[in-house]
């Protein structure tokens, strides 16, 4: 009983200096959909964020939904169709996104922030003009997919600052009245480096980057060059490719560390910020 104890007292102590160097500090979180198929999961990470924000981090949740509003588009009698991997998003497909996006996911967010004892609220492009943002340019017409111009720094901070974590659909209004699906990936990119966060944190369905030979570690830290090279020796692939390379944005715009957790390991967003080693992969830019 002693040890277990003093083991516990080790644990904060161990956190203590992290509390402190983030407290005051954007952390933006992107919630995988994974994790919001997973009640356990999501049971999880939501304690970790409630944490974090009575311990005096302003956290900040990006979430998506892309197996949601398929199911939604399916049960409406509308195939889904898909563009080098992007939802093309007509304005049928954009009122499903938005009601599921908004209406259910972070709603539901929101209630299970309140039920660990935080509080919390939906932050949009449709509700307000937290996000707002122009049509992806490309060569392929995407319809309305867009691509984050603005967020609101100062409502985000005074939220914080009231205790309220807002939680973000990656749903915003463009110059033209009309609304936008953002990837949420690029969404929660462009929050971070808006909000000039400290961190950035991915919540991925695997651990972070995995060590060559080695399927059962991760790496605990990689700069630009080593992604590089690792995506040349073919370790980092297919969808992780994405991920580490908005990674890799976030950190060259000014966000600090950029991580990959598991969203599948109990409190691994705790264990990630306030421990020395982590259980992810920490992204950071080479120093000089």
């Amino acid at each position: 009983m002693v040890v277990e104890a003093i083991e516990k007292a080790r644990v904060l102590i161990e956190a203590l200096p992290y509390i402190r160097s983030f407290r005051n500090q954007f952390v933006v979180i992107k919630l995988g959909g994974a994790a919001m198929e997973d009640r356990n999961a999501m049971d999880s990470v939501v304690t970790d964020i409630v944490f974090m924000e009575q311990v005096g981090m302003w956290p900040v949740v990006v979430h998506g939904g892309g197996k949601a509003i398929s199911r939604a588009m399916e049960e409406a009698g509308i195939e889904p169709r898909f563009v080098s991997g992007v939802r093309y998003t007509d304005e049928n497909t954009l009122k499903i996104a938005a009601d599921v996006l908004i209406d259910q996911i972070s709603n539901s967010l929101v209630e299970t922030i309140r039920l660990k004892g935080g509080q919390a609220t939906p932050l949009n492009g449709r509700g307000s003009s937290f996000l707002t943002a122009r049509k992806l340019a490309g060569d392929v017409d995407l319809g309305r997919v867009g691509e984050v111009t603005g967020v609101d720094r100062d409502l985000c901070q005074r939220l914080s600052v009231g205790g309220v974590i807002p939680v973000v659909a990656p749903i915003a209004r463009g110059e033209d009245g009309g609304l936008y699906n953002i990837n949420a990936d690029s969404c929660a990119l462009a929050v971070a480096v808006r909000l000039q966060a400290s961190k950035l944190v991915f919540m991925s369905d695997v651990p972070g980057i995995l060590m060559p030979g080695n399927a059962a570690d991760v790496l605990s830290t990689v700069t630009p060059g080593d992604v590089d090279r690792l995506k040349a020796e073919g370790i980092i692939t297919g969808g992780m490719i994405p991920k580490v390379e908005a990674s890799i944005g976030a950190v060259r715009s000014g966000v600090r560390k950029v991580h990959i957790v598991g969203e599948h390991l109990p409190h691994a967003l705790l264990l990630e910020i306030f421990t020395d080693k982590g259980v992810g992969t920490q992204i950071v830019e080479e120093t000089t």
